[in-house]
């Protein structure tokens, strides 16, 4: 899949890396017979997901207002209907309301279409926001501190998001090494028999953070 630039001008939040991105899509799609074959119908990944949808789209972490308007003219409208029920669904509540979906099917290009058009400028901004300065990063850091908020959204309170809490002064900081330290530590959270993707996804996302190339060849950078 290639990342698509979604903004031009001024209006845009962070400047990724395509290969960033690629990473992102890597991690929720892992490829495009995999998507086909396991997650163009509605899934739940587990934890405190939600039924999720598309690229990772999680109607658990969206409202009915926000589902509608990212989904509602590329789906049909009885689909829309089921799904909206699924807004706020998080957890058990989300296992159990999946059964309802299961007649959705997501084509790849739809799912994509919604990624890059939809999805990654809002979590831009939730980046931005949570991360004062992370645009000031190289491009390889934005991107990885695009792919957490993404995975883990933006809130820094709670005994959970301590990592995230403690990479905000890191960012002003600018201090890669501490950041991907940080994004290790999140590994505390998650049992690795159940849950090894995540163990890979935050190793990844502190590798290429804390080697952040600070030079990029021409076409490589992405404004979202």
């Amino acid at each position: 899949m290639t990342p698509k630039p979604t903004a031009t001008g001024n209006l845009y939040s962070l400047e990724v890396s395509r290969r960033g991105l690629e990473m992102i899509v890597h991690f929720e799609v892992i490829s495009e017979k995999y998507y086909e074959k396991h997650l163009c119908h509605p899934i739940w990944p587990g934890g405190a997901s939600g039924v999720t949808i598309g690229i990772g789209y999680d109607l658990g972490y969206n409202d009915a207002e926000t589902i509608e308007s990212d989904w509602g003219e590329r789906i049909a409208e009885a689909d829309l209907g089921d799904m909206l029920e699924a807004a706020g669904l998080k957890g058990r509540e989300a296992r159990a309301y999946l059964p309802q979906l299961g007649h959705i099917h997501i084509p790849l290009d739809q799912a994509k279409d919604v990624f890059y058009a939809v999805t990654l400028p809002r979590y831009a901004r939730m980046t931005r926001k949570a991360f004062p300065g992370v645009q000031e990063l190289p491009a390889d850091a934005q991107t990885m501190l695009l792919s957490l908020v993404f995975n883990r959204g933006p809130a820094l309170e709670g005994s959970r998001r301590r990592e995230m809490k403690a990479i905000r002064p890191l960012v002003a900081a600018g201090d890669l090494a501490g950041i991907a330290a940080q994004i290790r530590s999140m590994k505390r959270l998650w049992d690795i028999d159940r849950l090894p993707g995540l163990h890979v996804r935050r190793d990844r996302e502190a590798e290429l953070l804390e080697n952040a190339r600070n030079s990029y060849p021409p076409g490589e950078l992405v404004r979202v």
